[in-house]
Formats: structure tokens, sequence, C-alpha cells
């Protein structure tokens, strides 16, 4: 490691009451990481050195860094038209002689606002932490975050491996978001760039009132088309495409034309703000909330008795325009 806070030591972060999935095997959580200020180059090294492993480029816009501590990773600027571009060097004719000149052009622009993003492997709970010291290390080599720019609309998005693919318990986990979502945007101080851009929407307003109904039981078929009819998109806040394509990816494919779209028994929450160049900014925060989710998912009794309530609130002639339902959940989750 170099000179900076990734010399601390770093604390595990807190595990969810459902540590381990129905095959008894640990949970474990992907985590990606949205910035800007460092070449691939120096983000593969800085990778290479901090967790161990072999760095293997593929082209100027995207690098593996096989066999870490931790696993593989992958870095690549996030931008669909230069990744293909990259993948296609050597290639000649007129055609080609326009696009190379795009290239050109779009990676200059592309490298100062678009972001490169770190995608990590599937890591256990128990060893999530093992990615702070990444990202002190990535801070100190003059990384930048969602703040640095009013354009930087930056995030941590997490992976958590379900603990089982049973339609109750994705139904729960969809209802826990629903009711939390309001209490999530404030004290995750979301950026004004994220804010509005559309990347982080909530579920329609029509699906939530459906889903927290405490009588809503679909049957798996019910379940994600009723979240397809509404929620077609890669572009919520939590992203239930992943584990919906993993269950039946021909249902999904047919309503969403988005190649970016993985199969895999995940959720994909994307609403925390990557704030990596604020010293000692870490997992901590953003996991620590995403464990209120965890364990009302898990408490079945206690999250009907919060959803009945707010749909209540949902159905009174104004709904909540006054904004007071962040502090009424903040109330459930405390008492």
């Amino acid at each position: 490691m170099t000179t900076s806070d990734a010399a601390a030591p770093k604390c595990p972060l807190r595990q969810p009451s459902r540590l381990h999935t129905v095959s008894n095997g640990e949970r474990r959580v992907g985590v990606e990481l949205e910035f800007t200020g460092l070449t691939i180059e120096r983000i593969g090294e800085t990778l290479r050195q901090t967790l161990g492993g072999e760095i293997r480029p593929h082209s100027a816009y995207e690098y593996t860094v096989a066999n870490t501590a931790l696993g593989d990773f992958a870095i690549e600027l996030d931008y669909a038209f230069l990744k293909e571009r990259g993948r296609r060097e050597g290639e000649t004719g007129l055609l080609d002689e326009i696009e190379r000149v795009s290239e050109d052009v779009l990676g200059a622009l592309a490298k100062r606002v678009v972001p490169f993003e770190i995608v990590g492997p599937p890591i256990a709970i128990s060893d999530l932490h093992g990615m702070n010291p990444l990202i002190d290390e990535l801070r100190a080599a003059g990384a930048r975050g969602t703040s640095q720019s009013a354009i930087y609309a930056f995030g941590l998005h997490l992976n958590p491996e379900l603990p089982d693919l049973e339609t109750p318990t994705l139904v729960n986990y969809i209802r826990a978001f629903a009711v939390a979502f309001d209490w999530l945007r404030r004290v995750s101080e979301i950026d004004i760039s994220r804010r509005v851009f559309p990347y982080i929407q909530p579920f329609t307003k029509a699906y939530v009132r459906q889903v927290c109904d405490p009588g809503y039981a679909p049957t798996r078929t019910a379940m994600i088309d009723d979240y397809l009819a509404e929620n077609a998109s890669r572009n919520r806040a939590l992203d239930m495409l992943p584990v919906f394509a993993h269950l039946d990816e021909p249902r999904v494919r047919a309503a969403v034309a988005d190649g970016l779209v993985n199969a895999r028994p995940t959720l994909h929450y994307r609403l925390p703000n990557c704030e990596i160049e604020q010293p000692g900014w870490d997992l901590h925060p953003a996991w620590d909330h995403w464990l209120v989710i965890e364990e009302l998912a898990a408490d079945e009794d206690r999250l009907l008795e919060i959803c009945a309530e707010y749909c209540a609130t949902l159905d009174k002639p104004f709904g909540d325009w006054l904004g007071r339902w962040a502090d009424r959940f903040e109330q459930f989750i405390e008492a």
C-alpha cells in the first residue's frame, strides 16, 4: 500500500441477519464504483498494488485485473461506443477512418466527463471491507467522485446476492425499498447532479401502491409482469431487472430492449453517490443504509405494518405532498 488513509485499520462491515443463502453459502456482494480523475493505466496499477493480481489490457477503455485477493476486477470507461470501437482496433476503410476521428474526439471528451467504472467480483459479505483500502488508495491517487462537478452523476452500486429466490422474499425486498425510499434519499444526501439525471428513479407511484398493499401476493410470473408494466428500465434506484432476468430471461428481454441487463441472482442498488474524493469515505455509510432494507425485508410482520400505514398515506387526497413520510419511517426504524 502507499501512504494514505488506507494504512488505518478497516473494520468489517456489519452483517445482515440473513448472512447465508438457502444452500448455506455466505451471501456475496458485487461493488461498482464510478469516478474520474485517473487514467485507466493508473487505476489498474493502483488496484494491482493494493489487492495484487495481474493487469490484462483489452483496449484503451477496458482492463481486467485478474487473480486479486478478492477476485477478478473489470475496469472500463462507461461509454458503449468507445468500448466497442476499442475492440475493433486494426480495421480499415473510409467508415473506419471516420469512426477513428470520432473516437479521438469523443475519447478526449469522454475521459473528462464520462466516468471510469470498477466492477468488482462477487465478494463474501464478511470480506467486503477489503474494498475499503482500494477506495483509499484510489482517492490518494487522485480519483474524483460525484461532488467534484455539477455534471458528475457518479454512483456507488451494490449488488447483494439474495438469501433465496422465493417470490415472497423478492416482494418483501421491493416493499422494504419502496417504503424506505424517501428516507434513503434523504440520509444518502443524493447529489443534485444525480437527482436530475434519469439514472436513479424511484418505482412508479402506481407500482408502489400495488406492491405495498399488504394483500399483494402474486405468483412469480405476475410479480415480474407487474414490475415490467411500470418499471421496464434499468434506471431505477433499486433495479430488479437482473434478478428477474435470472428467473425468466425471455420475459424480461421481451419487455426491455437493453443489452446492459445482465441476468444474475442479485439486487442492483444504484442510489448512493460515489464520494471517493472525500477523506474517509468508504462503503460503510451506503452499506449501513442498505442493512435497513435487509432487516426490514426479513421481518415480514413489521414490514406489513409499515406498508399498511404507507398505503394509508398514499391514499390521502394529497398523498405525502408535505414530505413527512421520511420522518415517520425514521421513527419506525428507531423504535
